[in-house]
C-alpha cells in the first residue's frame, strides 16, 4: 500500500491484486506482471515468440521498466538516454523512457543470441502518483478505468483486427472470433528507432479502479463482465483478479491470462 507524504492535499492510497495463469492450452506462461504499490507501478506484459522465448522477452521488459521507474523515483538528475520532453509531466517522461529502454534491451539480447530472434512482447502499464495516472501501451494488452459503475477502455489495441473494427469493416462480436485476432501491429520487439509507445495521462479519484490485462482475459470476456466481476469484489482487488482468472479458464483460456486490479482510495 502506498501513501503520499503527510500533508499532501493530493494524498492517495493504492492497493492492488494480481493473478497470472498459463490457461488451458499453453504449457508455459509467457505473461509477466509487475505490481509495486510503493512505486505506484503496475505492468502486464504478454510475451511473444513461442520457441524464440516470449517469456524471456516479457521478463526483460518488465525488469527494465521496473528498474528505471525505481531509479528515477527520487533522482530527478538521472541521465535521460532518449531526451526529456518539457511539455509533458515528469512521470510521462519516465514511462516513455522506461518502455523505450526495454525495447532497446530486447534488441541487445537478440543481437547477443540469434536463437532469440523473433521474441517480443506487448504490454500495458500504469504509473500512479498523487491524483494522476500515466498509462503506457504497446500492442493488445489493455488498461480499463472503472468509475461510478461504468467501464472505459483507456488503451487502443495495436492489432489488425482492432483496425478493422475502427474502420467499420467488422464489429466487436466478429473481432472476438476472427482468425487474425492475435496479429498485432506494434510490439516491444527490438525495433529501436522505429519503436512507438502510446502514453496518456489522466486524473484519478478515490473509488477508481484500474484493470490491466492481457488478451488472454479480454479475448474471452466482455467489458460488461469485467465491470461486473470488479464491482462484485469492490473492496478486494485480489479476489476479483482470482475470479476473473477462473472465468477465463472456465471458457477454455486458449492463451495465458494475466490481470491486475488497482484500487485508488
Amino acid at each position: 500500500m502506498t501513501v503520499a507524504p503527510q500533508g499532501d492535499p493530493l494524498c492517495m492510497r493504492v492497493d492492488a491484486g494480481v493473478s497470472t495463469n498459463p490457461g488451458r492450452k499453453r504449457s508455459r506462461n509467457e505473461d509477466y506482471p509487475v505490481s509495486d504499490e510503493e512505486l505506484g507501478l503496475f505492468l502486464v506484459i504478454d510475451g511473444m515468440g513461442g520457441h524464440a522465448r516470449g517469456d524471456v522477452a516479457s521478463q526483460l521488459v518488465g525488469e527494465t521498466v521496473h528498474a528505471f521507474i525505481r531509479d528515477t523515483a527520487h533522482d530527478r538528475e538521472k541521465t535521460w538516454p532518449f531526451g526529456f520532453i518539457p511539455q509533458v509531466s515528469y512521470n510521462w517522461n519516465r514511462m516513455t523512457t522506461a518502455v523505450t529502454m526495454a525495447d532497446h534491451q530486447v534488441a541487445r539480447r537478440i543481437n547477443e543470441n540469434e536463437q532469440l530472434r523473433g521474441m517480443g512482447a506487448t504490454m500495458t502499464g500504469a504509473l500512479i502518483e498523487g491524483d494522476r495516472a500515466v498509462i503506457s501501451h504497446v500492442g493488445d494488452c489493455r488498461t480499463y478505468l472503472i468509475r461510478g459503475g461504468h467501464i472505459e477502455q483507456l488503451t487502443q489495441d495495436h492489432s489488425w483486427v482492432a483496425e478493422q473494427v475502427r474502420n467499420g469493416s467488422i464489429d466487436q462480436r466478429e473481432a472476438k472470433q476472427h482468425p487474425l485476432r492475435n496479429v498485432v501491429t506494434r510490439a516491444v520487439a527490438g525495433l529501436e528507432d522505429h519503436f512507438q509507445v502510446d502514453i496518456r495521462e489522466l486524473p484519478v479519484v478515490p473509488g477508481d479502479r484500474l484493470l490491466l490485462c492481457s488478451d488472454g482475459l479480454h479475448g474471452v470476456t466482455t467489458d460488461e463482465e469485467l465491470l461486473e466481476y470488479v464491482d462484485r469484489a469492490a473492496e478486494n482487488p485480489q479476489a476479483a483478479c482470482d475470479a476473473l482468472i477462473d472465468l477465463a479458464n472456465e471458457r477454455g483460456a486458449p492463451d495465458n491470462v494475466t490481470v491486475i486490479i488497482v484500487r485508488v482510495s
